[in-house]
């Protein structure tokens, strides 16, 4: 049933960019157009297909970079209609405003729709380069000095970096993912806590993160919870490898840490996803159990939970944590119209700093980008956060 809804829907999609581009094309070209992109995006049906009929992803890896080219024209697709639409709606005021009727096809019209297409095509060719280099270049820095009443004082001034959704696979290499070390590595963090989404998908994505880290030991050690895209298949090798390499997964599980005779209990939460699997439609965990997960912590402990989505904070808040990080929104990634995050979709927490049940929470925007390669109005983020008592 999913997957008929999402043939048609890309169908309905590209039926609706060959009809857009009508205007610019020559006299009969246009009657091979739909034929054209539907060839275009057989690859991506295939492998959705294929997923979805639970084959394995190492048989459908060739299919992988072809899949993406039919991502990217669904999001063609999708401004080309809206850009098609905004200005045949001009047009129609226009006329109502001139009070003159023309014929559908009249060469008057079809001018106008190819000017304006043509200052669409500028202007997404002037945003695109604009969001990629917002997603490839220096990440923005966020120190905050967070101040709580009932910090241990031992933890006062501790420094702390909050990395999310470093999303390293296709669309991240290991140059920029050693360029968010160094910088990282710069601000000289007491510990590094990871909020999940280490790969795109694949499990084998995790080595060239785990090479640009590699080295990095701060004083009080290096923690994760792994998100949603770590249990797009078997996430076991991933919890592995992140081991071996000295980065401890907190699966609904603690770390007790002691600084300055004062205790630091780090508690993470499992990402929903793993109860659910993806195309595998294997069960890799239960998710979230709070209640496991603080299990042990004392009482007079400093207490941390790693969430990576922000819509577990209610789950998160029954650790009893005095501070919860996430990550997961990415900010949006794409927020088209100012001051308005696409972010909002998945929730009231979008990025930056909240309070909650009497808790803090952070939503960090994150590193890397997931489909597409770029961001706007939404860039990368490392997070300082340092601990004070008031």
């Amino acid at each position: 049933m999913a997957l008929s809804i999402f043939l048609a829907l890309v169908l309905a999609l590209q039926g609706g960019m060959a009809k857009a581009l009508h205007p610019f094309l020559r006299k009969g070209w246009w009657r091979w157009m739909n034929g054209l992109l539907l060839a275009l995006n057989l690859p991506m049906l295939l492998y959705v297909a294929l997923r979805s009929l639970g084959v394995p992803s190492s048989a459908t890896l060739a299919l992988r970079p072809f899949a993406r080219v039919g991502l990217y024209l669904q999001v063609l697709a999708i401004l080309v209609i809206l850009w098609s639409a905004l200005t045949l709606l001009v047009w129609r005021i226009r006329g109502k405003l001139l009070v003159k009727e023309e014929a559908p096809e009249s060469p008057e019209r079809r001018a106008f729709l190819r000017t304006s297409g043509l200052l669409g095509l500028g202007a997404a060719a002037v945003t695109s380069a604009t969001g990629t280099r917002e997603a490839y270049g220096d990440p923005g820095i966020t120190r905050l000095r967070l101040t709580f009443p009932d910090l241990p004082p031992g933890l006062d001034g501790l420094r702390l970096a909050f990395l999310s959704d470093l999303h390293s696979g296709p669309l991240i290499g290991e140059g920029l993912l050693r360029r968010w070390r160094e910088l990282t590595e710069q601000e000289r963090p007491d510990l590094l806590l990871f909020g999940g989404d280490f790969v795109d998908s694949q499990p084998s994505e995790l080595a060239p993160l785990l090479a640009a880290f590699a080295g990095f030991r701060p004083a009080l050690g290096t923690f994760a919870v792994l998100g949603n895209h770590d249990f797009f298949e078997d996430p076991r090798p991933i919890w592995r490898d992140l081991a071996a390499a000295g980065i401890r997964p907190l699966e609904n599980a603690n770390a007790l840490l002691e600084r300055g005779g004062s205790r630091l209990a780090l508690i993470g939460l499992q990402d929903p996803m793993a109860r659910n699997g993806r195309f595998d439609r294997v069960a890799f965990g239960p998710g979230p159990e709070p209640f496991l997960a603080r299990q042990g912590v004392p009482t007079d402990a400093f207490r941390i939970c790693l969430a990576h989505r922000p819509s577990m904070i209610h789950e998160a808040l029954l650790t009893d944590a005095h501070l919860v990080l996430s990550g997961h929104t990415h900010g949006g990634q794409v927020n088209l119209i100012p001051g308005v995050s696409s972010a909002r979709l998945l929730g009231p927490y979008t990025g930056g700093l909240y309070e909650v049940g009497g808790s803090r929470l952070f939503v960090g925007r994150g590193l890397g980008v997931v489909g597409l390669p770029f961001r706007i109005q939404a860039p990368p983020e490392i997070v300082i956060l340092t601990l004070a008592k008031v």
